[in-house]
């Protein structure tokens, strides 16, 4: 067993000081997206101040001009993807304003915790920590690879996988977001263009102008503020999100090798050190 395993000779037991400041196992937790709030409703507020300094902001409403540039993004969108996929982009923008926490700080403490208790306990120790990591699925896996005695090379290409697999997941959802953001504006073209013709269409008969020129103008309008105001800055934001979580998930594949190993800590603490900014960089067992 790894517990019974003679230990490195530049390993140094963890100190009671030591234990007591990695007793405790940073929690996995969401947060509140408040820039990506405070941004929507700032835009949204801007426009909509606008609109009422210059005149009557019910002007700005239209139903065919909204149902066309809604309805039309949605099923261009859907024509380009699967349904699923649609659906899981439609609900990614909801969660994103409570996106989980990928803070490669937290995440370094958290897998130098757990190296800490396999070099201390033995590899099997963290078998019941396992379930305490149902928040942070990816690191409940590595773990899992790692207590099962798996071969070094099966783990990274295991977990070299998955991240792939996370990164190709995210892509789909912010190619939805993406291919919105360039349709909503086409379907304002369109709805610009059934307006205009209406217009012609119409020209012996007045009070069919104007209905047909506020359709013709909202419709442009509608494109630009859902492709611009909210389909690229969100899939803009899902991009950062992603590369946070991937880093995150980069932590975790070379804690649980470490582990698997049975490496000194503090090795991999120099290493993880590496994928911080010197200002956030460990002092883990100074």
């Amino acid at each position: 067993m790894a517990d019974s395993e003679p230990q490195d000779a530049d390993f140094t037991p963890i100190s009671p000081r030591q234990s007591s400041r990695v007793g405790k196992l940073p929690p996995s937790t969401r947060t509140f997206d408040a820039a990506l709030l405070l941004g929507l409703l700032f835009a949204f507020g801007m426009v909509a101040t606008a609109l009422v300094i210059g005149g009557s902001i019910t002007s700005f409403y239209n139903t065919p001009a909204l149902l066309i540039v809604l309805f039309g993004t949605l099923a261009v969108t859907m024509i380009s993807f699967s349904i699923r996929e649609v659906i899981a982009a439609s609900v990614e923008v909801f969660v994103t304003l409570f996106p989980r926490a990928h803070v490669a700080q937290t995440a370094c403490q958290r897998i130098l915790h757990l190296a800490s208790i396999s070099r201390d306990k033995g590899v099997l120790a963290l078998e019941s920590l396992l379930p305490r990591l149902e928040g942070e699925l990816f690191l409940q896996r590595a773990l899992g690879l790692a207590v099962d005695g798996s071969e070094q090379a099966h783990v990274d290409r295991v977990l070299t996988r998955e991240i792939e697999a996370i990164i190709q997941r995210r892509e789909r959802i912010v190619g939805v977001l993406r291919r919105a953001a360039e349709v909503a504006p086409a379907m304002g073209l369109i709805g610009t263009l059934v307006g205009l013709i209406q217009l012609l269409a119409n020209l012996d008969d007045p009070s069919k102008i104007g209905p047909a020129m506020a359709v013709a103008l909202l419709t442009t309008f509608y494109g630009a503020v859902m492709a611009y105001m909210i389909f690229a800055p969100i899939a803009s934001k899902l991009e950062r999100n992603t590369a946070d979580e991937v880093l995150v998930c980069e932590i975790y594949r070379a804690g649980a090798l470490s582990i698997s190993r049975q490496e000194n800590p503090r090795t991999l603490e120099t290493y993880l050190n590496t994928k911080l900014p010197p200002s956030k960089r460990l002092n883990f067992f100074g």
